[in-house]
């Protein structure tokens, strides 16, 4: 691996690996930018099958949150941080403490976060170490709802564009997943008099949200070719796929999920069938406003508040690929490089970062 090669084609500032042998610690962060503000993106914990593939990962990661920190409209900039070792492990205390001296001595560069294989716990630790750190129990609280919120705002957003009214009274909605984003999803598309269809793994999940929301289940394998109008995925990541694009039977594809494209390709065939994709980091970035809301101090409202104008973003998004002739996916980087240079470009006064 080319290490200096990769991070330049990616355009990182920083890549730091870490070691605490005493601790079983090894960790990797990965610093995407900062010309927006401290770099923000959570800790994964998971046993990769090399060391490069874990530095692959963090650098992919970092840069998408750079992204998503932009496009959300935050004074935040990208990073990602990955911790190597079985998630399953009971003796997490000097393991993340070990990890939070790492993020503590990139000096405020750097703030973390619970991602997959770790917890609010974990973040606990790391705050025994540094004050860099976010999601901590009893702080901004669970995302999903802010979350689901601003996907519930990206499909009206969606419907808006394709059909000339957000009205989702008249519309059927097929959501993926019916978990913690997946049922406050489920719950604001029923108070807005969509029809649903559900599926999820878990059996009793999908028996609350047929009970309460009146939804139909389908298998899990089923839903892809539900004919439905809107198509929202909140489960897993790469389902739109080959396997899965000659299956759809809708016209948008807007939901929870992270990476829904498997292959930046799908994204273009996706638009070729003339199915509008509304790009999953802005659809999703409620998640990281709810995170943003907790080192910003802003009250639960607000950040309800800020997740609203991600139906402003999508439009945005909509607008650039018509303008451009781009597919959405490319627009909504597009998108954020806009932000990323505007602030980058302004003039440097003294202190050299503004308020939050």
């Amino acid at each position: 691996m080319q290490l200096f090669d990769t991070i330049a084609s990616m355009g990182h500032e920083q890549l730091v690996i870490c070691n605490d042998s005493s601790a079983g610690y090894r960790g990797i962060i990965a610093v995407h930018s900062t010309t927006l503000g401290p770099a923000l993106g959570g800790t994964r914990f998971l046993q990769y099958a090399s060391d490069e593939e874990a530095i692959v990962d963090a650098l992919r990661l970092a840069r998408g949150m750079t992204y998503k920190n932009a496009v959300a409209g935050l004074n935040l900039g990208g990073g990602k941080s990955v911790i190597i070792g079985n998630n399953k492990t009971a003796d997490r205390e000097m393991i993340f403490r070990a990890h939070g001296r790492f993020v503590e001595s990139l000096g405020g560069r750097y703030i973390t976060a619970e991602d997959v294989g770790t917890s609010t716990a974990d973040m606990d630790f790391v705050h025994m170490e540094t004050k860099n750190v976010s999601g901590l129990a009893g702080r901004s609280g669970d995302p999903s709802p802010v979350t689901a919120h601003g996907v519930f705002r990206a499909i009206q957003a969606s419907a808006r564009e394709r059909w000339g009214s957000d009205d989702l009274s008249t519309r059927t909605v097929s959501v993926q997943g019916a978990g913690h984003v997946g049922y406050y999803l489920l719950k604001e598309l029923h108070e807005a008099g969509a029809k649903l269809v559900v599926t999820d793994i878990d059996v009793e999940r999908v028996k609350q949200v047929v009970a309460e929301f009146g939804a139909r289940s389908v298998a899990p394998e089923e839903i892809y070719g539900v004919q439905a109008d809107v198509f929202a995925p909140c489960a897993l990541g790469g389902i739109i796929n080959d396997a899965t694009i000659p299956q759809l039977a809708c016209e948008i594809v807007a939901g929870g999920a992270n990476n829904v494209l498997l292959e930046e390709r799908h994204g273009v065939v996706l638009e070729e069938r003339g199915i509008l994709y509304a790009p999953d980091y802005v659809a999703n970035a409620g998640g990281v406003i709810n995170v943003y809301s907790e080192l910003a101090g802003w009250s639960s409202a607000r950040a309800f508040r800020k997740a609203d104008e991600i139906y402003d973003t999508i439009l945005k998004v909509f607008a650039i690929a018509k303008h451009d002739n781009v597919p959405t996916y490319v627009a909504a980087d597009r998108l954020a490089e806009q932000r990323i240079k505007a602030v980058g470009s302004m003039v440097r006064t003294w202190p050299q970062w503004p308020n939050k």
